[in-house]
């Protein structure tokens, strides 16, 4: 398998894990992921149709450290075609995880799971669900998580970054040349890494990765499975289901992909929810004028964010040096200004810090959590259940958006759109870019097919979300079927951490559905901040609630950049 990472299977080290999918660049996400020592023997890649169960904790490199030393679970590596229509041909092997049915004596079947991305692992999801409101699911049912094909310990293309992938443009260009110049280079360097292994990268799908489910269900001895998907992982889900509906029993997806994976109407859809949210925003901040002191109305507050934003845009406040510099710029306070509702107080404190000239709480954890990765940068990673844990990958998250993305790969098509958008929301356009990710890709589109069956199916849409906004969950089910539970909340994919979660429960039970609604998560005031979801409690990782499990947009991207 050229190019793509091979187990070694002398050594093993214990990889870093985390529970929530891949962040956007509005998060600020942990930056190091740390190694411990060899102390064990890794776990041999199974054949088709067989999986040997070993302890995460003794195979998988670094389990104890970013579970709390969680030794429940099982971990083992599944062989499948890399082309599932050429059964007999190469093969690839996938990491998939096992929470055990804490009651044997009620077990149901199993959930499989997956949080989101694309490019996001997947292998620790299921130690969630004992902390969450989803609990009486891992009592009943065993909980599968897996690295899906391209990620985490699964096997992947490694690419390595050359001095021109990250050099910045001159900065006499203007902002289009920038643009243009950051397009070419992005391009330049996911093409080079695509074609190390063409054929792997040709592979990376959502029908692909919904095949590897399958052979997960075979090797598990199971007749039908359960899946929960979450984000990206809900497209997942409507592909199994549209390929393998006899091999479901229940399906539950939270926070719902559109039906089309237009990329030019994903940027739009995702601008205009932004936009909604930060005009409820400058409200709420308006009506805690005595704490945050932006102004009394929404407008006031509105007009001191932007004048904020355009200060900085112009002369951007640089805090540290070397690999844990932060640089504090327009772009920044607009990342902040688009908050989620759980990270209001916390964004409107840091929004009042930068403007009172102070270092903001999320630059001081990101300079830490920079420094200690740049400590640690040096190590050599190993391989398979061997490999540095990854939180995603980026290539896997690349080529599965461009393998199947509608959209128009040219740059002058794509600029006018960003400049469109950023004229009908002032606040949030362009903030998404989905669709400038795609030029000079070099394999054709894959769309998807989605398809009604009669199976089971709850849907679960969040009414204020901007992640994926709550239309696409309406034109899923008006392509697919199944039941809409609406959310009263913002929060990307907070239904395990919700008492709302116990119509989740009676459906896999039951298979009763639910076209009802239900309370979210609460906007916190500014005394009482956010609160850990189920995700982050179970590995000790304080990530944004709403950013810990968005589609993944790396930083970078934006054409704002330059």
């Amino acid at each position: 398998m050229k190019d793509i990472v091979k187990r070694e299977v002398s050594m093993s080290r214990k990889p870093a894990v985390r529970v929530a999918a891949f962040a956007m660049a509005a998060a600020i996400p942990a930056a190091g992921l740390a190694l411990l020592a060899p102390t064990a023997v890794a776990a041999e890649p199974a054949p088709a149709g067989t999986l040997k169960w070993e302890t995460c904790a003794k195979v998988a490199n670094g389990w104890d450290e970013f579970t709390r030393g969680d030794t429940k679970a099982e971990c083992a590596t599944l062989s499948v075609p890399l082309d599932h229509a050429r059964p007999d041909g190469r093969k690839i092997n996938i990491a998939v995880s096992r929470l055990k049915a804490a009651d044997p004596a009620k077990r149901r079947g199993v959930v499989v799971t997956n949080p989101g991305g694309p490019g996001g692992s997947g292998i620790t999801l299921p130690l969630a669900f004992p902390g969450s409101e989803l609990a009486p699911l891992a009592a009943e049912y065993d909980i599968i998580g897996f690295d899906p094909r391209g990620v985490g310990y699964s096997d992947k293309l490694k690419c390595s970054r050359l001095p021109q992938d990250t050099e910045d443009p001159p900065s006499s260009f203007t902002d289009k040349q920038k643009a243009k110049f950051r397009s070419d280079q992005r391009a330049a360097y996911y093409k080079r890494c695509a074609e190390k292994d063409i054929d792997f990268a040709r592979q990376l799908t959502t029908a692909s990765i919904a095949k590897d489910v399958d052979a997960i269900r075979v090797a598990l001895g199971e007749k039908k499975i359960s899946y929960y998907g979450i984000s990206w992982g809900t497209a997942l889900g409507a592909a199994y289901r549209s390929l393998f509906g006899g091999n479901l029993d229940r399906m539950l997806l939270d926070s719902v992909m559109p039906a089309r994976f237009d990329l030019k109407a994903i940027d739009h859809d995702t601008d205009a929810a932004s936009e909604n949210r930060f005009n409820d925003f400058t409200s709420w901040i308006a009506r805690y004028d005595s704490v945050y002191q932006f102004g009394a109305t929404a407008a006031e507050v509105r007009t001191a964010l932007f004048a904020l934003r355009d200060q900085l845009a112009s002369a951007p406040r640089v805090i540290g040096s070397g690999q844990s510099q932060i640089v504090i710029d327009g772009e920044a306070v607009t990342r902040l200004m688009l908050a989620p509702r759980g990270l209001w107080s916390r964004w409107a404190k840091d929004l009042a810090t930068i403007r009172d000239g102070d270092v903001p709480d999320f630059a001081r954890q990101t300079e830490a959590k920079a420094a200690a990765a740049a400590e640690k940068a040096g190590r050599d990673p190993r391989f398979g259940f061997d490999e540095r844990f990854e939180y995603g990958n980026d290539f896997q998250n690349h080529a599965v958006v461009c393998n199947e993305g509608l959209n128009s790969r040219d740059f002058e098509t794509i600029w006018k759109d960003w400049q469109e958008r950023k004229r009908l929301y002032p606040a949030a356009g362009g903030i998404a870019h989905f669709a400038s990710r795609c030029t000079g890709w070099p394999l054709p589109v894959q769309p998807w097919n989605l398809k009604q069956n009669t199976s089971s199916l709850q849907l679960v849409g969040h009414s204020y979300e901007s992640v994926t906004p709550l239309p696409w969950a309406l034109s899923m089910r008006k392509k697919i079927g199944g039941a809409l539970l609406t959310v009263e909340d913002d929060v990307h994919g907070s239904l395990m951490d919700l008492p709302c979660a116990a119509k989740a429960v009676t459906y896999f039970r039951e298979g009763k559905v639910s076209n009802e609604s239900c309370p979210g998560a609460p906007i916190p005031t500014p005394d009482t901040g956010a609160r850990l979801s189920a995700a982050e409690r179970a590995t000790g990782n304080p990530l944004p609630a709403e950013a810990a499990l968005r589609p993944y947009q790396p930083a970078g991207l934006s054409f704002a950049r330059g």
